[in-house]
């Protein structure tokens, strides 16, 4: 069950992990671009306040960052044959926007 035969190594199409990868980053491109416009709308339901206006500002710019990053990873690898390694670089910055993204969404529902 656990092992594969030779024809079916052959028939596996290594395109399809890119494929995968691509998609889920635009999955999560889509749930942090809801997170948000939540996050704006959440802040923004009582009236603007001065800090609520920062917080919906630097959400903002951290889904911006986010977006950069997912744009990049996603370009990359439909460019590719097959799939690139990501540049520590960019990993960092994807993990502390999105990080910081979610501690910005609680603190505008807190």
């Amino acid at each position: 069950m656990g092992r594969v035969n030779a024809a079916e190594a052959e028939e596996r199409d290594p395109g399809l992990q890119p494929e995968r990868t691509r998609l889920a980053w635009r999955r999560t491109t889509l749930a942090s671009t809801v997170a948000a416009v939540l996050s704006v709308k959440s802040a923004l339901r009582g009236g603007p306040t001065v800090s609520g206006v920062i917080v919906c500002a630097l959400c903002c710019a951290l889904w911006l960052g986010f977006l950069l990053v997912a744009h990049h990873r996603i370009r990359a690898l439909a460019a590719s044959a097959g799939p690139p390694t990501l540049a520590p670089r960019h990993a960092t910055t994807a993990v502390l926007c999105t990080v910081a993204l979610a501690l910005c969404g609680a603190a505008l529902v807190l």
